[in-house]
């Protein structure tokens, strides 16, 4: 993607949160100059890759193959580990009409995913075989608000605003908004975007950066090359 791009997303990304009302973290605000400036004392969010996420899952299509997340909050893989402390984490995300999150799932995050605003959240469900794989003849059950669901091999859950879905890890889902744009909750155990993400087709997590012009805030994909 040309950073270009990603910052023309990043506003529009903006442009809808606040429509919502809701409000981003200070970190959020930050220029480049300005997190550099910030650092060390910004090491957690740095460490912890909160902050602005744009993929394309390195397919070059954005509108028909992406997402927009920013990781609110994310705590400690060694608390998970331990059982205490800080476990969880918080993102808010922006799925685009008819624009795929392709189909995956996780060994360790369990996830909340709350459609918080605009037109319906798309869901589709698939089960794991025993060994963890997508199995396209399996289903299993899911959480819907706290109420069980089951669901068959492929079936596609639609959540209105207000509703929510648990998936838990093995559950293999793909998501889009339905109809319109969708802003999204999602609230999870602790998230690691770098190991926990399987994906059934050979696909990145992350996008490819195309420098043409400076960016508007930092991704989270570029902590290292930028902030050292």
């Amino acid at each position: 993607m040309k950073r270009s791009r990603v910052n023309t997303i990043m506003a529009e990304a903006e442009e809808m949160i606040a429509q919502f009302g809701f409000r981003l973290p200070p970190f959020a605000w930050w220029s480049v100059d300005e997190f550099r400036a910030a650092m060390p004392e910004a090491r957690r969010v740095v460490s912890a890759r909160m902050g602005w996420d744009i993929t394309d899952y390195g397919q070059g299509d954005f509108d028909r193959l992406g997402l927009f997340l920013f990781t609110l909050r994310n705590g400690e893989l060694t608390d998970l580990r331990t059982g205490g402390g800080m476990a969880y984490a918080e993102k808010l995300l922006i799925s685009r009409r008819d624009q795929i999150s392709p189909m995956h799932r996780h060994i360790v995050k369990a996830e909340d995913i709350i459609n918080r605003g605009g037109a319906g959240l798309a869901v589709q469900l698939y089960g794991s075989d025993p060994s963890g794989a997508f199995d396209e003849s399996a289903g299993g059950i899911v959480f819907c608000d706290g109420i069980p669901r089951v669901f068959a091999p492929g079936e596609i859950i639609v959540l209105p605003p207000g509703e929510s879905i648990t998936l838990r890890p093995g559950d293999w889902h793909a998501f889009w908004g339905e109809g319109g744009d969708v802003l999204i909750g999602e609230v999870s155990t602790v998230n690691d975007d770098l190991s926990d993400n399987i994906f059934r087709d050979p696909i990145g997590r992350f996008a490819e950066i195309e420098e043409d012009e400076a960016p508007r805030h930092l991704l989270v994909s570029d902590y290292d090359a930028w902030l050292g």
